[in-house]
């Protein structure tokens, strides 16, 4: 006879390993680097990563709008870096040589950011309205508008007097926004950590709470069930991805702070990070699938990847087939569960 005991304890580690996969595997990467330099698990290393994963972080919630409707947003990174480019062009301070606006006055600070958030949701409304009213696939409507977004940026950097050089001497009040903190010295708390907690927080109830994160999933789980049920698929999707633009448009403003600057070729390959973050951390390629908690986890499994992988001396090389050998094995996770429920 069949041990009982033995098969249902079986099936629930099993059921265990696949509900947090995630978590596992993020301990064991964080024991891994540790055991190979214990300097590693530090309060500074913890808080360059959490710092490097903050704007990632914001990219990876904005995408993550996009992947549950099972879409996809190949704009994003571009995105992060026109908005990036907008905000620090009009914040530069009054004596900078090279200003991009010489004769600019000197605006309030949130007046730029707004501004930027704003050409943010406008791109995502781009995306909205390609993908909803012309039924254009979201991954040719994204890499459309990733294109035209990274030729106006490149435009609007070329301008006189700037001429394509990298625009810095930002303001102290805007870059205190990416590099200051809450408190002194190590167990000081990043002004970005607590923004991108802040967004998390806001995004979480957005998925968990409100009518428009239940049509998202319902979207993203059968969108021809969804338009049966009434609710109107076109409305929803130009408001995801108009949330979604204003995310990256929110993390530009915060690159450009955090690294003082900003160049027209911000954001490269940003989105391509943020998808692999998003299916990582459990946001399902084929709809319908993610949270909140899974889409950080994610994130900070490639930051560690990168900081950590550095922080031991390991090539950059190896740290791109690591990276890729966990997207792939994540995929395919992933489509294993989607075949077994069917």
């Amino acid at each position: 006879m069949l041990n009982t005991k033995k098969l249902g304890g079986s099936k629930s580690m099993q059921s265990f390993t696949s509900q947090y996969a995630i978590y596992i595997v993020l301990v064991l990467l964080v024991i891994g680097i540790t055991i190979y330099n214990p300097s590693f698990l530090s309060i500074d290393s913890l808080r360059n990563i959490l710092i490097q994963s903050s704007t990632r972080a914001i990219i990876a919630l904005g995408v993550a709008f996009i992947l549950i409707t099972a879409g996809t947003d190949l704009s994003a990174g571009r995105i992060v870096g026109l908005t990036a480019v907008v905000s620090a062009s009009m914040l530069q301070t009054a004596t900078y040589a090279n200003r991009f606006f010489p004769d600019l006055p000197q605006l309030k600070v949130i007046v730029p950011i707004v501004l930027a958030i704003l050409v943010g949701l406008i791109c995502g409304l781009l995306n909205g309205l390609v993908v909803a009213k012309l039924n254009v696939p979201p991954f040719i409507a994204t890499l459309g508008t990733m294109v035209v977004v990274y030729g106006i940026n490149s435009m609007y950097f070329d301008m006189d007097p700037n001429n394509s050089q990298p625009i810095g001497g930002l303001r102290k009040d805007f870059t205190k926004i990416g590099s200051g903190s809450i408190g002194e010295g190590q167990y000081s708390i990043p002004y970005i950590v607590l923004i991108a907690i802040f967004v998390a927080f806001i995004v979480w109830v957005i998925f968990n709470k409100t009518k428009l994160g239940k049509n998202m999933y319902a979207i993203g789980g059968n969108v021809q069930a969804a338009k049966v049920s009434g609710i109107n698929v076109a409305k929803y999707l130009i408001y995801i991805y108009m949330i979604a633009g204003a995310l990256y448009g929110l993390a530009g403003v915060l690159e450009a702070s955090r690294t003082g600057g900003a160049t027209n070729n911000y954001g490269n390959m940003y989105e391509l990070d943020a998808i692999a973050a998003c299916v990582v951390g459990g946001v399902s390629t084929t709809g319908g699938i993610g949270t909140v908690p899974g889409v950080m986890v994610g994130v900070l499994i490639f930051t560690i990847i990168n900081y950590g992988l550095t922080f031991i001396g390991i090539s950059p090389y190896w740290q791109l087939i690591v990276k890729g050998l966990i997207i792939v094995a994540a995929v395919a996770f992933d489509m294993r569960k989607y075949a077994a429920k069917k």
